[in-house]
């Protein structure tokens, strides 16, 4: 998925300082979490675990939004952004945190919680260089 690299000239873009390989990095990490929260919603469905499926399902909703405006490179708003990012990093937290409760019993609930924390590191790692990017107020 190298397509950040090379998908705009840096004029062309509201955030040309922002380093892209991150970005993609980032992208990646929202991808392995929404994926891995679907896995989990749908096999916590047949444990009898609703609150942990449910957590998964909107989980993987609000990393795919984010990822999705990620991809509209035209369109940034840096405090849209951090907005939204802020809101996936409490999801991917709280999910992690429901998950973590059965992550003895349910392989899957481990590897959702693990990728759920990669989302939050890889967020708070790009939300670093978006603050470094905005001007002094």
């Amino acid at each position: 998925m190298d397509m950040m690299k090379g998908a705009m000239s840096a004029s062309d873009m509201p955030m040309k300082d922002m380093d892209m390989s991150m970005m993609q990095d980032c992208m990646e990490a929202l991808s392995a979490c929404m994926q891995a929260c679907v896995m989990c919603a749908d096999a916590d469905a047949g444990e009898g675990l609703g609150r942990c499926g449910a957590m998964c399902a909107n989980c993987a909703d609000v990393c795919d939004t984010m990822m999705r405006m990620m991809l509209r490179t035209t369109g940034y708003d840096m405090q849209v952004m951090m907005s939204m990012m802020e809101t996936c990093i409490t999801m991917c937290r709280a999910c992690s945190a429901e998950c973590m409760m059965h992550a003895d019993m349910h392989e899957h609930c481990r590897m959702c919680a693990m990728a759920c924390d990669q989302a939050v590191m890889a967020m708070e790692k790009m939300m670093g260089a978006m603050r470094e990017m905005m001007p002094a107020s």
